[in-house]
């Protein structure tokens, strides 16, 4: 297989494993990849694992013929990827290992290899010419093990990722990349979350336009998809709406619980709902799962003063893979005395940022009305936001949307008669409650200003703490005359007026009607009455104090000199003009500040 005119592919498939690192269930198989570039040197990127080295070095023959490989780069020393190195080294005996000092040390407890006059160390950010071909060295320590390293070829716009953006699965079997690549990640990279989003901060500053992995296919279409997946697993971020139910039973009765809140659930509005059996699912996709959406449900029995082991190894999965930034409920059985729910939440107890819900279910031996009551009630918690966002279920008049206004940061959207707009305000006030009425403050010089004194309508999204950067540089740092901010979501709720409102980041919105207008120097001021309000979630109102302090990203002011945007963290080194302009946020001098370093 050809990856470029000079780049090909030496790598094997296998169908003979089926647990992967003795654990993963892999039903089509492994990709052990390996990589020759062809220039005036060639250069072989990793090995493949101990079964397939005659397979592989026959490969590269194939290739090379009469004219051996120059150099070996190894960047990742687990053995699925790097047990032929003896062999390349016997075979081509002229041939020079590059590779960094720590996986250098492995390589020598690992194989009984003779390097002597062989090594190529490197360090990060080191390069290797090729010839036409110039191979760039970048650490990746931890993604997943500490020696790994990528490399990038700036010739053919060429990152070979490791085991970044790897799969389940062989090459030659046709599947969908997210589910296998989920799967792998969240099992065995998902721990490490902080370092690969350090190396994707280092691979945005290259032009990369093919990925190529030590596991799964070579990806060069639509590679901000894959990117993007990255960044939402590593950050863990909720891919998808949706509740993940996992249960252990023993006769029967906390799986019965369990059915009757997933209809439930389905019957009020959740997009999706998946419900894993600890003791008979595939453990790895269950896990993967918990990750994949923002909501958990843990259903077990009190078993020997303790939990039923599946429960326990899932939780011990998930607390290992850092699980964070989820909703999660509890329902627990126990004869005479339920100790179940206590114990799960013991267990959680170091992830960061779990919302725990309200509602439990606490069931002894059977169900009782009692329980049926406490699940419905859980299934309400858990689909508030799902009904909110329902056109037939919604509550359209829920006036404690108001309770939600405070010193905060808010979406104020729009409709130009040609495409929705949206801005960034925190100007926002309820002036009185009977009759309702709210004033919206914004800058004269903003597109949405002009759109709703000439409409008269608009939406007041209230951004809950849960909403990431992107929102402002969405709705903050462009302007609606030159962008359609809306260009990239892919929901399109809308209220009864006509205007969108957003589907996630909010905890509520209100439908705003224009009764008068006061005109200052250089805002204007928007009195409306409320048409419709809804409530989302029961999450806290993004304040101003919290975007400064957990959203906005810190500015990187260590040794250089000039200004720095306190509002987006944009760095103008040197003198600041007068009239300079924020490129990003469009904010004039008076939100810069000096760097003091």
């Amino acid at each position: 297989m050809k990856i470029s005119d000079s780049i090909l592919y030496v790598g094997v498939n296998d169908h003979k494993v089926d647990l992967f690192e003795g654990q993963y269930v892999v039903p089509n198989g492994m990709a052990y990849n390996s990589y020759l570039i062809q220039d005036e040197k060639t250069a072989v990127v990793d090995t493949v694992d101990a079964g397939f080295t005659d397979e592989w070095l026959k490969n590269i023959g194939n290739i090379v013929k009469c004219k051996a490989p120059d150099y070996l780069i190894v960047q990742h020393m687990e053995p699925d990827h790097s047990a032929s190195i003896a062999d390349f080294i016997n075979a081509f005996p002229q041939a020079k290992i590059v590779s960094n000092a720590k996986a250098f040390t492995m390589m020598e407890n690992f194989y009984d290899v003779d390097l002597e006059g062989r090594k190529i160390i490197v360090d990060n950010g080191d390069t290797l010419s090729l010839g036409k071909h110039e191979l760039t060295f970048v650490f990746a320590p931890m993604v997943h093990w500490p020696e790994v390293m990528v490399t990038y070829d700036s010739t053919d716009k060429v990152l070979f990722s490791a085991d970044g953006f790897g799969k389940f699965g062989a090459n030659d079997v046709e599947e969908e990349w997210d589910d296998e690549a989920r799967r792998y990640y969240i099992g065995i990279v998902g721990k490490y979350g902080q370092q690969v989003q350090n190396l994707l901060k280092k691979a945005a500053a290259l032009d990369i336009q093919t990925i190529c992995p030590l596991h799964g296919p070579v990806l060069n279409d639509d590679l901000g998809h894959y990117i993007s997946l990255y960044n939402t697993w590593s950050s863990y971020t909720a891919e998808s709406d949706g509740i993940v139910i996992a249960y252990t039973s023993v006769y029967g009765n906390t799986k019965k619980a369990v059915e009757i809140l997933a209809e439930k659930l389905r019957s009020k509005g959740c997009p999706k709902v998946i419900v894993h059996d600890l003791a008979r699912t595939d453990m790895a996709l269950a896990v993967s799962d918990a990750f994949r959406y923002g909501k958990l449900v843990l259903a077990t029995t009190t078993y020997n003063a303790e939990i039923f082991p599946f429960m326990r190894e899932f939780i011990d999965h998930l607390t290992e893979r850092n699980f964070q930034n989820r909703t999660v409920g509890l329902i627990e059985n126990g004869s005479w005395a339920p100790l179940a729910a206590k114990i799960m939440k013991e267990m959680l107890s170091g992830s960061k940022n779990i919302t725990w819900l309200k509602n439990t279910v606490s069931i002894k031996s059977g169900l009782k009305e009692a329980n049926l009551n406490q699940i419905e009630k859980m299934s309400d918690e858990l689909c508030k936001d799902f009904i909110a966002k329902s056109e037939e279920m919604a509550n359209k008049s829920d006036l404690t949307a108001l309770f939600k206004i405070g010193y905060g940061l808010y979406v104020v959207t729009s409709n130009d008669g040609k495409r929705d707009n949206g801005l960034i305000v925190n100007s926002v006030t309820q002036l009185t409650d009977s009759p309702n009425r709210v004033a919206v403050t914004i800058n004269k010089a903003n597109y949405s200003h002009e759109v709703i004194k000439k409409t008269g309508i608009m939406n007041v999204n209230c951004l809950s703490v849960e909403a990431p950067f992107k929102v402002f540089q969405t709705f903050g740092f462009q302007s609606g005359r030159d962008v359609d901010k809306f260009a990239a979501c892919e929901h399109d709720n809308r209220s009864d007026n006509g205007l969108r409102f957003l589907a996630k980041y909010i905890n509520a919105f209100m439908s705003l009607k224009v009764d008068q207008y006061i005109e200052w120097e250089s805002h204007g001021m928007f009195i409306c009455s409320v048409t419709e309000a809804r409530v989302m979630s029961d999450r806290d109102t993004m304040t101003y104090t919290y975007y400064q302090n957990n959203v906005k990203p810190k500015p990187q002011t260590e040794g250089k000199k000039g200004y720095v945007c306190t509002v987006c963290g944009y760095i103008h080194e040197g003198e600041l003009p007068d009239d300079f302009i924020c490129p990003l946020c469009k904010h004039g001098v008076a939100d810069f500040e000096p760097i003091e370093n």
